[in-house]
């Protein structure tokens, strides 16, 4: 059988069964249930913040994009009534097509969404993580909601979860209106939250090790890890050799403003509203466990969040007697 969310109101010390859904009291999905689920998208699960809305994929929008607080992409597609098993393959379409994602897209859409930046959104909402450990979109979940859900789609939920490691879980919502006027909703899972949060946990497959110790290479060795990084032809690794090491032989210290403003000096064509993006780029980098002969040259300070490098310098290097 179908999960459904029956409610009864006590009037007068009975029982009275309420039979209100939203297509009856003209509630739709796009211009009530969305913006309801975004005022507080606790009710989709902990750790979850939204970042996009109707964002726009090769098949089709997805109704609400989010990501949790471990850096997965969160597919949230809803329904005003039951949801059909047809909402599953819909779900994974979206899903295979957010997979290819870059951390550079999802934050070029939070940014059109809310007005903030993908690590602002993290330092607001999820104060205690570390965005630059985390492999951002490494994998996708998917949130079904509706206000019942066909058994058979039920069934491939479970299945799909228990035997294959599926990010996906149904949450199945009850819309009350009492015969005072108030709009109540009040929601279940398929496969229980504590649940969930266990198996996201487990399936995380990778964080990426980070360190702010320097190297202790000898000079000759610190030179060829040096020369043998700056020489690869990738763009991050690029900015660090022609922007940031330039920009510190001419100062002291180097704020993370300033940074911002050396890049788009150097490069023109980048947009100063995301700019933020690639500095997280380049301070994951410097903060990666293996690229501690970075950090025996470059030294930072976290002056604002526990995770935001900032007030850049040189260290002075002392060749051994």
């Amino acid at each position: 059988m179908s999960t459904k969310i029956k409610t009864w109101q006590i009037m007068d010390s009975k029982l009275q069964s309420i039979q209100t859904n939203l297509k009856n009291e003209g509630r739709t999905e796009p211009y009530d249930l969305e913006p309801w689920i975004e005022s507080n998208s606790d009710i989709l699960g902990s750790g979850i913040v939204i970042i996009g809305r109707q964002t726009m994929s090769n098949s089709g929008p997805i109704d609400l994009l989010g990501i949790d607080r471990t850096g997965n992409v969160v597919i949230v597609e809803i329904k005003r009534d039951k949801l059909p098993r047809e909402a599953l393959a819909q779900a994974i379409d979206y899903a295979s097509d957010a997979a290819e994602w870059t951390s550079e897209k999802l934050g070029e859409i939070c940014l059109e969404y809310s007005g903030k930046t993908l690590e602002g959104i993290f330092a607001e909402s999820f104060q205690d993580v570390d965005l630059e450990t985390l492999n951002i979109n490494d994998t996708q979940r998917i949130i079904l909601v509706g206000f019942s859900v066909e058994s058979s789609l039920e069934r491939m939920i479970k299945w799909l979860s228990n035997n294959f490691d599926v990010n996906i879980n149904a949450v199945v919502l009850s819309y009350v209106k009492t015969s005072s006027g108030d709009e109540l909703l009040n929601k279940t899972s398929i496969i229980s939250e504590e649940l969930e949060q266990e198996r996201v946990k487990k399936r995380k497959k990778f964080q990426i090790p980070m360190s702010d110790d320097p190297g202790k290479y000898e000079v000759d060795i610190l030179r060829k890890h040096l020369r043998e990084y700056l020489a690869q032809q990738k763009v991050t690794m690029q900015r660090l050799r022609d922007v940031l090491l330039p920009a510190l032989l001419n100062r002291k210290t180097l704020t993370r403003e300033q940074l911002k403003e050396e890049l788009l000096e150097y490069d023109s064509t980048l947009d100063a509203s995301k700019i933020g993006l690639h500095l997280t780029a380049m301070s994951s980098q410097m903060g990666m466990k293996k690229n501690d002969f970075l950090r025996q040259v470059v030294a930072y300070e976290y002056p604002n969040y526990q995770w935001e490098k900032d007030n850049f310098s040189l260290r002075e290097i002392k060749a051994k007697e």
